[in-house]
Order: structure tokens, then sequence, then C-alpha cells
């Protein structure tokens, strides 16, 4: 198995971890769509969250042995496909299950949702990880860096932006991150951080002027921070009451694998809101233990980007594994009501097809940046602020 596996060993670890006790609550919320909303079977919704990860790990061990420089040409092909799959999705419409899911396409060869905003995330952020990465050979003129950088970056966010605004913000947070870590002038952000403001400052106030455009998802975003400022109100915060009923009906040892109450009575109780049931399941130990394993994940990605010398590399495990941290970090703080409902999955946990696969492909690509963290390119090395501060320390 190990010669299979290459790469970090620590990072397989805890993937596994996260997959085997995901059966767990998956299993145990499902009741939710069996009995409440009457549709399938609580071992159907496992067996399919089993093949879902399955093909996850498949996946995963096959990305995981390719070299990963090859990913810098794979993303620059894949730019103009991720631009007209969302262009595509969004003049769909496509309904699920009576909900607006704008964000989703349908495969009706094989009957399944494809969630194309996921792939254009992985996409952009190894594209971001290709260009930054040359910027310790030269310093790109702004004019240039606005052609073949900002306008790709900016076209995938703004086409993201109005089915799923909390995506469209972290990818946009991450580009930066990426950027400064890369040494990208710090005038050349600041103006671009200001033409972004000024961006979403007129797409919302489009929007305004002409409120039959994005009607659902702008109701939506403006009632979810609405419900959040307004504890008392009882329109749209039973979501989050009942996940903080079933936090405190857990207490500290929880009342056991698959005795949730509260599954039964929370939407989304094996996606958005599947942290409120295992820690009323598995008490304040498993919450904080699964907490634990995020940042363990988060430290062995801190490790992995530092030990590896290519420049590339080094962006890439960051660019495609802090969103996953965030991400599993965003779940969380909407469960305990720290932040307002966003829709975000609970990374390797929540059930759930094109998340959980594209969270994978971005393993794999991390666990090759770990497998080959001794390949060095001399070129991207010279004068570059990551490689320096690996070196000096």
């Amino acid at each position: 198995m190990f010669q299979v596996l290459k790469g970090d060993k620590v990072l397989w670890g805890i993937l596994a971890l996260l997959a085997i006790f995901s059966f767990l609550p998956v299993y145990s919320a499902s009741t939710n769509l069996v009995y409440v909303v009457g549709k399938g079977t609580s071992w159907g919704y496992l067996i399919k969250h089993f093949i879902i990860l399955a093909i996850g790990f498949i996946l995963m061990i096959s990305v995981h042995r390719i070299p990963f420089h090859y990913f810098k040409g794979v993303s620059i092909l894949m730019l103009p496909v991720v631009i007209v799959l969302l262009i595509y999705t969004s003049t769909q419409g496509t309904v699920i299950q009576g909900a607006n899911a704008s964000r989703w396409i349908q495969i009706p060869i094989i009957g399944i949702s494809f969630q194309t905003s996921t792939l254009a995330s992985v996409v952009l952020m190894i594209y971001s990880a290709t260009y930054l990465s040359n910027l310790s050979v030269k310093i790109p003129i702004f004019k240039s860096s606005l052609l073949r950088f900002w306008f790709p970056v900016f076209t995938i966010i703004l086409l993201i932006l109005p089915s799923n605004l909390s995506t469209s913000a972290l990818l946009f947070i991450m580009v930066l991150v990426l950027s400064f870590l890369a040494g990208y002038p710090m005038r050349y952000l600041i103006t671009i951080i200001l033409a972004a403001i000024a961006t979403v400052f007129l797409f919302f106030s489009l929007i305004k002027a002409f409120p039959g455009a994005f009607p659902n998802r702008i109701d939506t975003w403006t009632n979810r921070i609405e419900n959040f400022r307004n504890e008392k109100s009882s329109d749209g915060n039973y979501q989050v009451a009942r996940a903080k009923t079933a936090i405190v009906t857990g207490n500290v040892f929880g009342l056991g694998a698959g005795k949730s109450r509260m599954k039964n009575f929370l939407p989304q109780s094996s996606s958005d809101f599947i942290y409120a049931i295992i820690v009323e399941e598995f008490g304040l130990i498993g919450g904080i233990g699964l907490i634990f394993l995020y940042l363990l994940l988060l430290y062995r990605l801190v490790v992995v980007s530092y030990k590896t010398r290519n420049v590339f590399g080094k962006l890439t495990v960051i660019g495609l594994g802090i969103p996953i941290i965030l991400q599993a970090f965003t779940n969380i703080g909407v469960a305990l009501q720290v932040l307002p409902v966003t829709g975000q999955n609970l990374p390797m946990i929540s059930s759930g097809g094109t998340s959980a696969w594209m969270t994978c492909i971005s393993m794999g690509i991390i666990l090759s940046v770990s497998a080959n963290k001794k390949i060095e390119n001399e070129d991207e090395n010279q004068n570059n602020p990551l490689i320096i501060l690996s070196e000096t320390n």
C-alpha cells in the first residue's frame, strides 16, 4: 500500500480518518431525507456516500501519481473550458427538487448534477499559481498582468458571483493571498482591490435598480445577513436555532451515534448543518476532535508548502489547501452562529458529489507536490521571497 500511496503519509491518514468518520453522521442524518422528505432509504444514502468517496479516493490516488508540474499546462487549457461551463450554467436556471440551483448543471446521461464553480475554483487556483510562480524571474508590467492574469480571474469570479457569493469572495481572497506571497507589487494589489470594491458596488447598485435580474439570490443574501444580525427573527433563523439546539443537547459526550433528535427537524442536516448533528451525537469531545483534525490538516499543508522548494508547488499547496480549511471552518462557524448561513459543505464529511470529488482532486495534487518536494527549479528559486524565507530558517 505504501508503494502505491506516495507523498505525505500524515495527510493520507487525516483524509482517511475524515472519510471513515463521515459514514456515521451521514447515515444518521439521512433519516431526515427518508422520513421527513419521504425519499430513498438510509442505507441507500449510505451506499451513495460510499460510492462518492470511493470515486473520490480513486481520483485522488490517480492524480497524486502525476508530476505536479504537469498541472501548469492543464490549468491553462482548462481555463477557457471552465469559463464556457460557467456561462452555460448561468443560462440554464436549473431547479433541483423544486429549489433554485443555478450553480448546477444536470448531466442527463448519468443522472447527476454538477457544480461548475467547484471545478472553476480548482482550475483558477492552479492557473494563479502558474502565473505567479514566474514572478521570481521577472516582475510583470501592470498592463500585461491585467490581460494575462487579472482578466481571467475577474471573469471567473464575476461568473460565479450571482449564484454563489461566498465562493466568489473566498476565491478572490485566495488570489490576493497568493499574489502577496509570490511578491506581486503591493501598489498593483491595492489598485486591484479598489477596482474589485468598485465592481461589487456597481453590481449591487444594478441589482437594486433592476431587482428582477437575480431575484432569488439577492433575496437569499439579504435575508441571511438580516437574520444573522437579528437573532430574534423567527423567519430565517430556524435553521441556526435548531442547529444550536442540537449542539446544546450533545453536551460533553453526546447522545451516541445515530441518536440525534434534531436531525428530523433540521434542514440540510446531512450537508450544510452536519456539524451540529456531529456535536449532538458525539458531544463536545467529538466536535473538538473534528476541529483538531482540520487544524492538523492545516499544519501538514504548511509543512508540505515549507518543505517544497519549487515556487509553483508552494503556491499550489497554499491555493488548493487553504480554501478547504476555510470551507471547513466556515461550515462550523455557521452551525455555531459565528457566521451567516453560506451553504458551504464540511469537506470530506458532508454528503454530496461534486464538492467531495473536487476536494479529493485538490488533495491529490497537494500529495503530488509532497511526493516531489525535493524537485528544485533554480530559475524559479532565485530572488523569490518564499524560497529565501525557507532557506533562511
